[in-house]
């Protein structure tokens, strides 16, 4: 398979470097992280996500310092990832000559939206640019939009930003900030679907973005469920601590620490009863009583 940038990844080398992924893949070879999973992910907290994630080893997932295109949105997807540097002639003439090969059309910047399935976030790591960094405005936003259904988050700047924000809360976007420049004269793509840096973050094609207030982080994949059910786990037992508390069952010093067996079967009773009214799904409920001891 000819490859049209230096640093794009093949199927079987996508599932090389991600081998601690067993379940579905994407045809590109990016793992598929199931629609589920990403659905129930957009009710986690960074926090949360970050807890798991560092207690896994797991340090370098997280980045903050971003502008949102939309703010108060959430964007949640599969990451689909680019790489860019700064243009080198010789380098580009190559790639464009490979790149008609290969059937891309029009400039490079275009290759990687036209490589978006619908879920996907692409995940640009622009080194930072700002002046002549914008590679999106609002017509490749919306071609974007189109082909994933997502937003973007971009180590650079975009441009077109009245237009980008009429587009709506669908494309939440994490971006650097806004310029009127352009980026496509100063940049060439040298990588598709390849491990980018973003920041402090390492970011794998396949990671499952969650972007929020307080900034961006990516997920493993084979560490996504785990992930969402820890969250919703959390979720569960503070609604049960503060129904406790407004009920004047247990006083706040019961609460704010480690449960005594006591709460902890009364917890687990009140899971059981309310199993169908709980805001998670009832048989994350069921699995998690399974494994309790009380």
């Amino acid at each position: 398979m000819e490859k049209f940038a230096p640093l794009n990844l093949t199927p079987d080398e996508l599932a090389e470097y991600t081998p601690h992924w067993h379940g579905e893949r994407l045809p590109d070879g990016r793992p598929r992280v199931p629609d589920d999973i990403i659905a129930r992910m957009r009710q986690v907290t960074i926090t949360q996500a970050w807890g798991v994630l560092a207690g896994e080893g797991f340090e370098h997932q997280y980045e903050d310092g971003w502008q949102c295109t939309h703010p108060g949105g959430v964007l949640c997807g599969r990451a689909l990832t680019a790489l860019y540097m700064p243009r080198r002639p010789d380098l580009r003439t190559v790639m464009e000559a490979k790149g008609e090969r290969t059937g891309q059309v029009g400039d490079q910047i275009s290759w990687p939206i036209d490589a978006l399935c619908p879920g996907d976030v692409y995940v640009a790591d622009v080194y930072g640019k700002v002046a002549q960094g914008p590679i999106i405005g609002d017509n490749l936003a919306t071609a974007i939009l189109a082909r994933s259904g997502n937003g973007v988050v971009h180590d650079a700047a975009v441009r077109d930003l009245e237009g980008i924000e009429e587009l709506g809360t669908a494309f939440t976007s994490f971006v650097r900030g806004w310029h009127p420049s352009y980026a496509s004269p100063t940049i060439m793509l040298a990588g598709l679907n390849c491990p980018v840096r973003l920041g402090l973050a390492t970011v794998m094609p396949g990671d499952v973005v969650l972007g929020k207030r307080e900034g961006v982080i990516f997920v493993p994949p084979h560490l996504a469920e785990k992930v969402v059910t820890t969250s919703e786990i959390v979720r569960l037992r503070d609604t049960f601590g503060k129904l406790r508390l407004s009920q004047g069952r247990y006083s706040s010093g019961e609460i704010d620490r480690r449960w005594s067996d006591v709460i902890e079967r009364d917890f687990s009773e009140w899971l059981a009863v309310h199993l169908d009214q709980l805001p998670v799904p009832a048989e994350v409920v069921q699995e998690y009583l399974q494994h309790r001891t009380w």
